[in-house]
């Protein structure tokens, strides 16, 4: 019997009907009524409360209110990070092709380059052969191939028929070493007047234009054919990296500078495609 006293009591709180009035002050006038009971207000509240949860929720998710809040980042912020991390790994991609690069150069600088082996027996057999066993004559076929491509070329402003490469002597003087690559000499020692003259042996673009300790001041010039001139024991140098020269130009002058020299001449090197060469074979230097 408690136990119903106690639910209908429960029950009846529940379900008692109240009033709720708003009134002007001034006048006392009746404004609104509200008929309501605590069941009422509580199933009002917790739909209310429900509803302000989930505009929350949609708010922070789906509009960028949420950048005000604290802890979330802004768009703007993470694109400007995932630019940063592109822009940082192409960075690294050049990093890494300029230090093969620089490596290559300082190769060349120390003449850390080891001759291209071949076999001397297969060179012989092979000018033993005789020619006339041969049919050198083109076939009907590349006859039509090469009479097809030329006709192609013959207008074609890109393609450059004919190919003039000269290079000049950087300096006037003495030759005091040649070229010796079982020495590991990969070079010419040309004797000359101290501040003469050195002139870039063709056209090309500076490359390295520094002091080292061994060699004094030391320029490097890139050239087309994959060819590099470097120009050592210079007294001075009047080019920069970066700088485009012409064939002739003045590009530094003659000295004795550096631990690895006797007296005023100049360090002459030629490299084709990573290969040391004779300048001899290519420069008069008479």
């Amino acid at each position: 019997m408690a136990k119903e006293k106690k639910s209908r009591k429960i029950k009846h709180k529940l379900l008692n009907k109240y009033r709720l009035v708003i009134l002007n002050e001034d006048t006392f006038e009746e404004r609104f009524t509200f008929k309501l009971n605590r069941l009422n207000v509580f199933v009002f509240s917790i739909i209310f409360t429900l509803l302000l949860i989930l505009t929350t929720t949609i708010i922070i998710a789906f509009t960028p209110l949420r950048e005000y809040i604290p802890g979330y980042s802004s768009v703007t912020l993470k694109k400007n990070a995932a630019q940063l991390a592109y822009k940082a790994d192409s960075l690294q991609q050049v990093i890494k092709i300029n230090e093969l690069y620089f490596s290559s150069i300082k190769k060349v600088l120390k003449g850390d380059v080891s001759m291209v082996s071949f076999n001397k027996d297969s060179v012989i057999d092979a000018a033993k052969l005789d020619t006339s066993e041969f049919d050198f004559n083109p076939s009907k076929e590349d006859s039509l191939l090469r009479e097809k491509v030329q006709l192609e070329d013959k207008y074609n402003p890109l393609v450059n028929n004919e190919l003039n490469f000269v290079l000049f002597p950087p300096v006037k003087g003495t030759i005091s070493e040649r070229f010796n690559g079982k020495e590991k000499h990969y070079a010419l020692d040309i004797v000359t007047a101290k501040n003469a003259p050195v002139k870039a042996t063709a056209d090309g673009t500076v490359i390295f234009s520094e002091w080292t300790a061994q060699t004094g001041n030391v320029i490097i010039l890139e050239h087309s054919n994959n060819l590099i001139s470097v120009y050592k024991h210079n007294s001075l140098l009047t080019k920069e990296q970066g700088d485009l020269v012409k064939a002739g130009e003045v590009i530094a002058t003659a000295g004795n500078t550096g631990e690895l020299t006797t007296g005023p001449h100049l360090h002459f090197e030629l490299w084709s495609d990573g290969y040391p060469i004779d300048p001899t074979n290519f420069i008069d230097f008479e």
